[in-house]
């Protein structure tokens, strides 16, 4: 990863869609250890007053979760990889699903982990991911499990893979989805989308983003991304985050020094 890889410049017409962990935190050894750094959610805050709200959070997690990290900063956010959504008007949508695909899932991933240390399960309610972060050698074995778990329940369930994951969901959204939606309605609507994420998760974000001729970028390596932009670093979106914020609040400084607000 490169701290100096150029970013393009901020401008005052976009919104922001911003992945969470391994782009606005770093990844750690399981989720409930990621740390987001104190100064993030007053970077966030003053891009979110200076794009007119246009600021979303685009996550695997829940958006409970979400809320958890950044509080008290309360943004619009997709959560499970679209499968929820809270949008500016802090109106939350979620599939009505089939509850039993997934329990019978659920006790099988729950049975492995116990059976296999350092692996973790971590239920998300409406989906449910097998993290292997701590046991790399688990691999083969937990891709046998989830294989055979989607060809029992496959009609109703998807796999979305990540880094050392594998989540069982329902199908029918990803990020891209979610991020359109956004797009659709104030204050997104009409802006220029970019989406900064870090993981094949993400992917489906990026190709949107690209349809919509937007700027798709990705933290760290990216061999088989469509992303635009690729291999900037955690810190490095810190800093180009915190720059767009000052490059705006420049720009609506000048826009009122010359009278046309």
């Amino acid at each position: 990863m490169d701290d100096r890889l150029p970013l393009p410049t901020p401008d005052a017409l976009w919104a922001f869609f911003l992945d969470v962990d391994g782009t606005l935190g770093d990844i750690a050894p399981t989720p409930s250890a990621v740390v987001i750094a104190d100064h993030v959610p007053d970077t966030l805050t003053r891009l979110a007053a200076l794009s007119g709200g246009a600021v979303a959070l685009v996550s695997g997690r829940t958006i409970t979760e979400v809320d958890r990290l950044f509080a008290p900063l309360h943004l619009p956010v997709a959560g499970l990889h679209g499968l929820e959504r809270r949008n500016a008007a802090d109106r939350i949508s979620r599939p009505v699903t089939n509850p039993a695909p997934l329990e019978s899932t659920r006790h099988a991933l729950q049975d492995f982990a116990s059976a296999h240390p350092g692996t973790l399960v971590e239920d998300k309610g409406i989906s449910i991911a097998l993290h292997f972060r701590g046991a790399a050698g688990a691999e083969k074995e937990a891709e046998g499990l989830v294989t055979a778990l989607l060809a029992r329940h496959g009609a109703a369930l998807e796999l979305q893979r990540g880094k050392m994951v594998l989540e069982l969901r329902p199908r029918g959204a990803d990020k891209g989805t979610a991020i359109r939606a956004f797009m659709a309605e104030p204050p997104f609507a009409g802006r220029i989308p970019v989406f900064v994420g870090d993981d094949v998760t993400d992917e489906a974000g990026f190709a949107t983003i690209n349809d919509l001729d937007g700027i798709s970028i990705r933290v760290g390596d990216g061999t088989d991304t469509c992303a635009r932009y690729v291999g900037a670093s955690v810190a490095a979106i810190h800093r180009w985050l915190d720059d767009a914020a000052r490059t705006l609040a420049g720009h609506a400084q000048g826009t009122k020094e010359t009278g046309h607000e």
